[in-house]
């Protein structure tokens, strides 16, 4: 008799916890909901420098257009595609910085 009093509280406190257990760290619980919101900041940003990138593109291509061309533009582009510059030029060479994790470096 005293057992039987006992089955319902235990197999509501069993089934209350399976599901308390599910809103923190279930596949849509509180967890994810703040790994998710996280993710998406960091897209957030992501999509703001693609923007950024997308309109110099545009800039760039609509210096190119035919009905627009802008000389210094052609001539840059030129310079760059051929690698090569006028003998007036003046080329300045900027040094890189080595790399860390290059082949010099142990591992």
């Amino acid at each position: 008799m005293r057992f039987r009093a006992f089955i319902f509280p235990l197999l509501a406190f069993g089934i209350g916890g399976y599901f308390a257990y599910h809103l923190q760290n279930g596949e849509h619980g509180l967890a994810s909901s703040a790994d998710l919101e996280s993710r998406r900041d960091v897209l957030a940003g992501e999509l703001a420098g693609l923007r950024e990138i997308r309109q110099r593109i545009e800039r760039d291509v609509a210096l190119l257009r035919p009905e627009s061309l802008d000389p210094d533009m052609l001539d840059e582009r030129a310079r760059a595609i051929l690698n090569l510059a006028h003998p007036d030029d003046l080329v300045l060479m900027k040094r890189r910085r080595p790399d860390p994790t290059g082949p010099l470096t142990k591992r």
